[in-house]
């Protein structure tokens, strides 16, 4: 199972070389998404980061909602597919491109789906 830590340096990584900026976002107010994306063109994303198969608590749903009133994009990502689904979503890269740093048995056997 994928660390919410592993897909947080995925994502900020994924961002980064499809153009774009990704923060930390660090806040007083409890239940804000975990990153803040920008991306060329002026898309902002709001990100809030899961371990694999975990779900956002109740008030973090609610400041997503509050957020998402404003008119702002919020995803929860708790996978690589998830953070290619961000980047498609977005128009920021083809499918594959994140494969070109990965080298040795572990990216080899992340390329052939096993974790």
């Amino acid at each position: 199972m994928i660390r919410e830590r592993d897909i947080e340096r995925k994502l900020k990584r994924r961002v980064e070389r499809s153009g774009g900026l990704c923060f930390k976002f660090l806040s007083s107010v409890s239940g804000i998404p975990d990153r803040l994306c920008l991306f060329p063109g002026g898309s902002i994303v709001f990100v809030e980061l899961k371990r694999e198969g975990e779900k956002p608590r109740p008030l973090q749903k609610r400041m997503m909602e509050k957020i998402r009133k404003l008119g702002f994009s919020v995803e929860v990502i708790d996978s690589e597919q998830g953070i290619e689904g961000l980047i498609q979503m977005i128009g920021g890269g083809a499918p594959g491109d994140e494969k070109e740093e990965k080298s040795g048995a572990r990216g080899d056997e992340e390329k052939n789906g096993r974790r």
